[in-house]
């Protein structure tokens, strides 16, 4: 799998595709708080990981990333 995003390059390191995942998690992290307590009223999302996961792919294509995958 890689992540190009145009003009930027591809995160061609192992250490940088962990970065660009670690920064859409953290972010992901922060909006889904406030996406519990004013959405939801504070109740526990049990569909977190489809919320999450939504919401990183939007993420990365704001960012001009798309995910492809290699061929075998």
């Amino acid at each position: 799998m890689t992540a190009d995003a145009p003009g930027q390059g591809t995160p061609d390191t192992a250490a940088g595709t962990t970065e660009l995942l670690r920064d859409l998690l953290i972010r992901a992290e922060t909006a889904h708080g406030v996406y519990e307590t004013e959405v939801l009223n504070g109740v526990r999302d049990e569909e977190w990981p489809q919320w999450y996961a939504e919401h990183m792919t939007r993420s990365l294509a704001e960012s001009g990333y798309s995910i492809t995958r290699n061929p075998a």
